[in-house]
């Protein structure tokens, strides 16, 4: 008996120091990326004022300005740092690639998941997953090869554009939105759609009723993500925008977005200037508003787990 017993107690001993160094190793990961996540926040915070603080720049210049040339001055001896044709085409291609990619991702993923689940699962999931895997510098050069040809030669201007960035933009973030609208919707309990079925209703009404209803959070969320990737997105748009940094009039027209003015210049600057500092006060921008996404998606699944 007392040989089991001391057997039972290393046995506990030996889990309790297993769990005990688990605990320590996951609190050094978890460390570490906290660690990373504030120094990252820190060194682009620090970078981006250093634009309002050490060369004197107007914040409300630098977002209601429109001009564009950090090298040079207008009549009253400021920089012409005006980033706000930056900003507004960083809004109008997430936001038109997000009204087209939603509903195309929601009917997808209805017709995975509630028409035809096993041609979705054996067929389309597959294909989904393909497209998420594609580099971003693929689907610019397929979109400078394609899209910006195609608009230049059958609707009107030079190719490039917002027009051409939105549909680079709707195919790379639709994947995204259909695999996360498709867990959104498999999530709806089955009582749900057989109590409707009970009632009469058709397969159709049971969709538009309940189902979408029901996962309206999620799949929300999943077009908030969408609409994150294509706010953050470099390579892809800067192929087939055409960089030209003014507030445009027409979708036809070469504009420009914050993530293509930084990757054009962050390589053709000399650190603690003001041509590097403005750049790092667009990265801040991009940062705040990728901070905004995230807190949209964390306010939409807290009212999802109230509910």
């Amino acid at each position: 008996m007392e040989a089991i017993k001391e057997k039972k107690l290393t046995q506990t001993s030996k889990k309790a120091h297993l769990e005990t160094r688990g605990k320590i190793i996951t609190f050094i990961c978890i460390s570490i990326m906290v660690i990373a996540a504030a120094s990252i926040l820190f060194f682009v915070i620090s970078k981006g004022i250093a634009t309002f603080t050490v060369n004197k720049v107007s914040f409300v210049d630098f977002i209601t300005g429109t001009d564009w040339n950090p090298s040079q001055k207008d009549a009253n001896g400021n920089p012409l740092v005006g980033a706000l044709p930056m900003i507004i085409g960083s809004f109008a291609v997430t936001l038109f690639a997000a009204c087209i990619a939603g509903p195309l991702a929601i009917g997808a993923a209805i017709f995975m998941v509630e028409i035809s689940p096993k041609f979705g699962k054996k067929v389309l999931q597959p294909v989904m997953e393909l497209l998420v895997g594609i580099p971003s510098v693929v689907y610019g050069f397929i979109g400078l090869s394609v899209v910006v040809p195609f608009i230049r030669d059958h609707i009107s201007g030079s190719g490039f554009g917002i027009a051409a960035a939105t549909i680079v933009l709707t195919v790379m973030i639709l994947p995204t939105v259909t695999s996360l609208s498709v867990d959104a919707i498999k999530s709806v309990p089955r009582h749900y759609r057989e109590a409707s079925l009970a009632l009469g209703a058709t397969r159709f009404q049971t969709i538009w009723k309940v189902v979408l209803r029901s996962s309206r959070s999620g799949i929300l969320t999943a077009i908030v993500f969408g609409m994150a990737r294509a706010f953050g997105e470099a390579l892809a748009v800067q192929m087939v925008i055409g960089n030209s940094a003014v507030i445009p009039t027409s979708l036809f027209e070469p504009a420009s977005t914050l993530t293509s003015i930084l990757t054009m210049g962050m390589g053709n600057t000399v650190m603690g200037t003001l041509d590097n500092n403005i750049l790092w006060s667009l990265a801040m921008v991009l940062l705040a508003m990728s901070l905004f996404f995230i807190i949209v998606i964390r306010f939409i699944g807290r009212r999802r787990k109230v509910k």
